[in-house]
């Protein structure tokens, strides 16, 4: 099967006050066409810092750095950014407060320079649950939820074939959370999205993601099956004592 992202040793380092901090360090893995792959860690583990680094919001330096068959350049032009869109942790801060929810939505499509934009928008909303009646509130006027689906649906305006979540639902109420997971299982299939889903929950990612990364202090300790994590068939002390410290994640929301 094709590779749709292609990691080997990625590497980012920041300078804070005079003193090197290896945010992630060696990090080399593969995500193939259509497979949503997760990256599960305690904070500061280095998981967020991978994904920006894929989507070049962060310097890196890699041995291969490809996204969609594609060497990743240092600089990215528009039409990679259009490639890979980012849903971020807090709906509300990665919203304009000040747009739309129609503005929010109409944005990308104007720099794009996309035709049909009314009928995109309106489809846009429908396809993540929300109403007509939902498109010209302001941000916050809508619930956390609500938030967050329409950041999902900017991201997937622009039919981008690769979408990165960066704990996409850990702002949200539990019961708000098995909503927004089954939206992204649903999408999944709807847009043939290749994902990569970064959570601290084993839950989450057990229940979305085909294969999990396990990541501790920058590093990747093992790569495992979702199957793997659900019955404990790991290779690492530190997964067992993460699984052991997360009961009950097998749980799969309804």
């Amino acid at each position: 099967m094709a590779q749709v992202i292609t990691v080997k040793d990625l590497s980012v380092i920041f300078h804070v006050g005079g003193r090197e901090v290896r945010a992630a360090e060696g990090i080399s893995f593969e995500v193939a066409k259509g497979e949503t792959f997760g990256i599960v860690g305690e904070s500061g583990s280095g998981k967020s810092t991978i994904l920006r680094a894929i989507a070049g919001l962060v310097p890196s330096k890699s041995t291969v750095l490809e996204v969609d068959g594609q060497p990743a350049a240092r600089r990215r032009s528009r039409d990679d950014r259009r490639k890979l869109q980012l849903v971020f942790q807090d709906p509300y801060a990665s919203l304009h407060p000040r747009q739309t929810v129609d503005d929010i939505l109409r944005e990308p499509l104007e720099i794009h320079h996309e035709q049909g934009i009314d009928e995109r928008v309106t489809a846009a909303i429908a396809d993540v649950g929300l109403s007509p009646l939902h498109r010209f509130r302001y941000p916050h006027q809508l619930s956390g939820g609500q938030r967050q689906r329409v950041a999902i649906a900017r991201a997937l305006i622009l039919n981008p074939p690769i979408l990165l979540l960066d704990e996409p639902t850990s702002a949200l109420d539990v019961s708000v959370q098995a909503e927004i997971l089954n939206l992204l299982a649903k999408l999944r299939q709807s847009y043939s999205l290749t994902s990569i889903l970064v959570s601290h929950d084993l839950a989450v990612v057990a229940h979305l993601c085909d294969r999990i990364a396990i990541m501790q202090l920058g590093r990747m300790v093992e790569v495992i099956s979702a199957d793997d994590l659900r019955s404990g068939t790991v290779s690492a002390d530190y997964t067992r004592k993460l699984i052991a410290a997360s009961r009950g994640f097998a749980r799969i929301p309804a």
